[in-house]
Order: structure tokens, then sequence, then C-alpha cells
């Protein structure tokens, strides 16, 4: 039995309208390959350290590979070039348990 996968992504943008079109893409993408949002924007507070993203984004997948073919799919790679140049990503796969 595999173990799932969750992306943790801080995102930072300078272009609403833009990324409101990635945001529908990467709906899209992550539902096409088996992910489903669990954060999405929602508030957040530090409780230690100095991490202060704009924007924090977690998706679960049903395991790694679903995770990276999604990363690398047709459909998120569209999602990703409505965003190029308007915004930055910081973003990683972790395997759950």
């Amino acid at each position: 039995m595999s173990k799932p996968a969750y992306m943790v992504v801080d995102a930072r943008s300078s272009d609403p309208e833009r990324m409101a079109e990635y945001r529908r893409l990467s709906q899209i993408a992550v539902n096409a390959y088996g992910g489903r949002f669990l954060v999405r924007g929602a508030p957040y507070v530090t409780l230690e350290g100095s991490w202060q993203p704009q924007r924090v984004v977690v998706v679960e997948f049903p395991s790694m590979d679903a995770a990276r073919t999604f990363y690398d799919s047709p459909e998120y790679v569209a999602a990703r070039t409505a965003r190029a140049g308007v915004s930055d990503f910081d973003m990683l796969l972790v395997e759950g348990f």
C-alpha cells in the first residue's frame, strides 16, 4: 500500500488576475491526478521561528508518484505557465505515513 504525499507551497504573487487563472488551471490538474486541497490560502499563525509565508497551500496526493506525475503533467505545466513571471513559489513534496 502506498503512502500519501503532501505538496506544501509558500506562494507569493504580484498579479492577482493572473493568479486567478493559475488557481483555476491548478484545480483542474489537481483533480485529474487524484489530489485534493487541504489548505488553500487560509489564515495561519507562526508558532515558532520566523517563517512568514504569503499564501500557504497544502495538497494531498495518493502517493509520491502521483504527485510527481501531477507536477509534470500537461495540465499543471499549463497552470505553471499561467503564473510565470508574476509569482515565486517555494514548494516541497513530503511523504506521509
